[in-house]
């Protein structure tokens, strides 16, 4: 068994910390060495339970020292670990449940895990490097979530928890982790991986806790976080207006939706020299990053998502599979998944000779940065969350009213994008455009409520008679009834 599968050097480093500080919640401070305890006393809870590796786990937990223990223990214990995601509807998450075979353990759950004795005895990662560790599953903006598989091998071979392994831009921003805020859910892919390099880089998770930006920061002294674009906006409105002391924040990690370079350049003067602007995939993980001096430094890199790292494979191919200064980006990173879970045509689809297929569109300026030029696929990115237009659509057209349904996305300054609907009315019918809002809603999840719908005689067409969204976005609101 490798010394360093997933989720050893974790576990090797909480059992040698001592009486550092690893988490803060509030007034509570817990010590690695208190956080391997939690850790063992879980996974002998796991092992009472009788779980074994290979087994699946959903983790429906908050954010608070026993979650993360409780994502460690399991992942020790050689699990299939899933993470839920906010926002669910029910049927998503049985959906979910049933797809990864997996037991389900909320809070109540983890408070009887926990009541199983420590025995002091350090944890071995039980994990098979063929096994599946993770399954990350989407926002469920398709109808139903899709899982991300990745093995413990992918994991093993992950940068976060090995400093002799981070690229120059993450090591730049793991010297500015030293209370790094946490918040939403612990099992997230982006929200874990950063809380591991911060734990390698020496600093401590701090749980967030409401109200939000920018008083968080302020109260919690944080140096750094996470943060969708349009909180990105929010905040940088806010320093504007109503100024917070932001004094010890030195990193924010731009996630999520594309970021404008006029606006990108405004939080850089706004906020200083602390935006780091990455780009990634659930499939992938980081592909690329732009440090703050980066983007400071040549106004260039304002447009583009940071440069590639050595590690990380970038081939742009055309849409007959050649190589091509600008088309499609395929890439290969050492901890991507390696299939859609349970789902072998998706799988084919992306996953394909080694590569991931992003569908996205881009090319590489002369110095190596990545500039993204669009997407493949008609998906629209609201608060980080996938939203595919085509599933909107079809919720939208299954109701009476509606003979026609499209779905475009726009930039929000709340949201980073948003979904805005066009319905055409059936014969005799009058849309209750709230009511199609909350179907949507109650369908796909939240993420996914169209921000406006308006109803429209017919839609625009373009030459070959193809429905033109682009179109539709120019649409005047005199020309049809919007609603919010």
């Amino acid at each position: 068994m490798p010394v360093d599968l997933w989720p050893q050097p974790v576990l090797d480093l909480l059992a040698t910390g001592d009486d550092r500080p690893v988490f803060e919640d509030g007034d509570r401070i817990v010590t690695a060495a208190g956080m391997s305890a939690l850790v063992r006393r879980i996974a002998a809870g796991f092992r009472d339970a009788g779980l074994r590796p290979g087994d699946g786990v959903a983790l429906d937990v908050g954010v608070t020292a026993e979650a993360f223990a409780a994502v460690i223990a399991a992942f020790a214990m050689g699990a299939r670990v899933s993470g839920i995601r906010p926002g669910l509807t029910p049927d998503q998450l049985g959906h979910l449940l049933a797809s990864a075979d997996a037991r389900l353990v909320g809070e109540a759950g983890l408070a009887g895990l926990l009541r199983a004795p420590d025995d002091g005895v350090p944890l071995v990662a039980a994990g098979r490097p063929a096994g599946i560790a993770r399954i990350t599953w989407t926002s469920g903006s398709t109808g139903n979530p899709k899982g991300c598989a990745q093995t413990y091998a992918a994991m093993s071979a992950a940068w976060a928890a090995y400093p002799d392994r981070w690229p120059p831009a993450v090591a730049e921003l793991a010297g500015r982790l030293g209370r790094y805020l946490v918040f939403g859910s612990l099992s997230s892919q982006v929200m874990l991986e950063y809380a591991i390099l911060t734990l390698a880089a020496g600093g401590t998770l701090v749980a967030a806790r409401p109200p939000g930006l920018p008083g968080m920061i302020a109260r919690h002294r944080a140096t750094a976080s996470v943060i969708t674009v349009g909180k990105l906006h929010q905040l940088v409105h806010d320093q504007r207006t109503r100024p917070a002391d932001l004094s010890s924040l030195r990193a924010l990690l731009v996630s999520g939706s594309p970021l404008a370079p006029g606006r990108l350049a405004e939080a850089l003067e706004v906020l200083g020299p602390v935006v780091f602007h990455g780009y990634g995939q659930t499939e992938t993980g980081m592909i690329a990053m732009a440090t703050p001096a980066e983007l400071l430094g040549d106004p260039a890199v304002l447009a583009t998502v940071g440069r590639p790292p050595a590690v990380v494979d970038v081939s742009i191919r055309d849409a007959a599979g050649r190589p091509a200064a600008e088309g499609e980006l395929f890439v290969r990173t050492p901890a991507q998944a390696t299939a859609y879970w349970a789902d072998p045509a998706e799988s084919a689809e992306v996953f394909t000779g080694g590569w991931v297929r992003t569908r996205d569109l881009a090319r590489l300026d002369a110095n190596g940065y990545l500039q993204l030029l669009g997407r493949v696929r008609d998906v629209i990115i609201v608060e980080a969350n996938l939203v595919y237009a085509g599933a909107v659509e079809r919720v939208l057209s299954a109701d009476p009213a509606v003979a026609e349904a499209y779905v475009v996305g726009r930039p929000d300054d709340v949201t980073g994008e948003a979904v805005h609907a066009y319905v055409v009315p059936a014969t005799g019918h009058t849309p209750d455009v709230a009511r199609l809002r909350r179907l949507v809603a109650d369908t796909l999840g939240a993420a996914a409520r169209p921000h406006s719908v308006q109803v429209i005689t017919g839609v625009p067409l373009t030459p070959a008679g193809k429905p033109d969204k682009p179109a539709l976005t120019r649409l005047d609101a005199a020309g049809g009834r919007a609603a919010r």
